[in-house]
């Protein structure tokens, strides 16, 4: 286990090295119906967060419902929604993977103050 939250860190370090982002935004867990599947997905948010604040980066965080309100319109969105309005909005030629639509939903929320769909009509 600390291996690889030792390469969750190192790898997110890195990707900050070489791209220098200004600011950054992470889902808050939910609890899940599997309590080690949670705490797993807690470890790798942790080291994430962990990572950003040694490179003194803002981090923000949003829940998933504000994350599908942002992008979807509501919160109830199924995630083949969220990955299919992820998709349009960034140009994609098709649908992102499961995980990589979280991380750019939720990247999308924050580059539009997570003030939903109006935002993104401004």
């Amino acid at each position: 286990m600390p291996a690889r939250i030792k390469t969750i860190l190192d790898g997110l370090l890195e990707i900050i090295a070489t791209y220098r982002p200004q600011q950054a935004a992470v889902e808050i867990v939910f609890v899940n119906v599997n309590p080690q599947s949670t705490l797993l997905l807690g470890q790798a948010r942790g080291a994430a967060i962990a990572a950003l604040v040694t490179a003194k980066l803002p981090v923000a965080e949003y829940t998933a419902l504000q994350v599908k309100q942002a992008v979807v319109g509501h919160g109830k969105a199924a995630k083949q929604q969220v990955a299919a309005m992820v998709a349009r909005l960034l140009d994609l030629p098709g649908a992102p993977s499961a995980d990589a639509a979280d991380a750019l939903a939720c990247a999308i929320a924050h580059a539009h103050g997570g003030q939903g769909m109006g935002a993104l009509a401004r």
